[in-house]
């Protein structure tokens, strides 16, 4: 469903000083300058809205309607692992391409030095104790479609030392807002008559499900708020789900029709911090962007805020899913609404 191309994932570098505790980076975009700080704890769970706004407390989460009934007994697990054996995803895990890998390693007379395991991380045993050090790429869609995450958290506990190091070891999540009436008019609003006939049943389900896309930055209308940061060296499993709130705020008068989550990821604890991120300004990864179309055309002036939270968790039948609630609320000079949305990641 992807509307523009994008190029390979790209690796940004950057000079800092070698204390990076009590921080949180956000990578630098390609039309800035320099670098944006966030002090805070990076145990922190949420960031709190501007001093003097609204009360963004939007109440408690449920994810019951998820479990509708006729859904396919067949769970993302039965098919995982065999698509990571295609060529044009670059895994040394619990697919073929772990056989493949041994096959580099040979071929290129490092037997003796490197050690190819196959096979789930939970069942497999090294052959030693401990490790210094975890490197993984983990990272989904919105970052934690597939739930990959909890994998390495487990690997971390039973071989990590006290001292070792997870590598990418912070992750951020951030949201913003677009216009984006050309593509919501074409594939969302097409559903309320297509040639003659009421098929606004399909929309109901195409506004439930995340568009993941590269989103041009022109598009984007509002200021990029960050969700959540997570320590990878001392998040808990259940740190993946959790309730934050947002308020973006308009950077000009225009429409705004989707929500836009994007993630950084960053290695703070090399010598010289690296990282990367999938946002819409920076360049274009295979992580494109999740684009979350709203029910309604919010038409905001510059300045006016939109106010709301938005609560992730694995979905309960299928975890490797993402199930997502935005609420939020609007009370601009030409638009007022409060409403809530629930979306799937599947």
């Amino acid at each position: 469903m992807g509307r523009r191309k994008s190029s390979d994932t790209a690796q940004t570098t950057m000079n800092s000083s070698n204390n990076f505790e009590g921080s949180k980076i956000r990578f630098q975009d390609d039309d800035e300058e320099e670098i944006a700080g966030y002090s805070s704890n990076l145990d922190d769970s949420i960031v709190a809205v501007d001093k003097g706004s609204e009360d963004v407390s939007m109440g408690e989460p449920d994810f019951s309607f998820f479990g509708c009934e006729g859904d396919d007994d067949k769970t993302s697990a039965d098919y995982y692992f065999d698509s990571y054996s295609h060529f044009g995803i670059h895994e040394v895990e619990c697919s073929h391409m772990a056989d493949m890998a041994k096959q580099i390693v040979e071929t290129n007379g490092l037997s003796d030095v490197v050690t190819v395991l196959k096979g789930k991380i939970e069942e497999i045993e090294l052959p030693v104790a401990n490790v210094d050090i975890i490197i993984s790429e983990w990272m989904g869609y919105f970052l934690l479609f597939e739930n990959m995450l909890n994998t390495v958290l487990y690997a971390r506990d039973k071989w990590l030392v006290d001292d070792g190091v997870v590598l990418p070891d912070k992750a951020s999540l951030y949201l913003t807002a677009i216009e984006d009436a050309e593509y919501k008019d074409d594939k969302i609003e097409f559903w309320n008559n297509v040639y003659g006939f009421d098929m606004s049943c399909i929309k109901k389900q195409a506004l439930m499900e995340p568009l993941v896309d590269t989103v041009d930055q022109k598009q984007i209308v509002t200021n990029c708020h960050l969700l959540r940061t997570m320590d990878i060296s001392k998040m808990t499993p259940g740190d993946a789900s959790f309730t934050a709130p947002f308020k973006l705020i308009a950077e000009r008068d225009d429409y705004i029709h989707a929500f836009v989550a994007y993630f950084d990821v960053s290695f703070t604890r090399c010598h010289k911090l690296m990282g990367f991120s999938t946002g819409p300004k920076s360049r274009a990864t295979h992580w494109k962007q999740t684009v979350l179309y709203l029910d309604d055309v919010l038409t905001i002036c510059e300045g006016e805020a939109i106010i709301g939270s938005m609560t992730v968790a694995p979905n309960k039948k299928n975890p490797r899913d993402v199930d997502i609630m935005v609420k939020y609320s609007f009370n601009g000079r030409r638009f007022v609404v409060s409403r809530v949305q629930f979306y799937k990641m599947r």
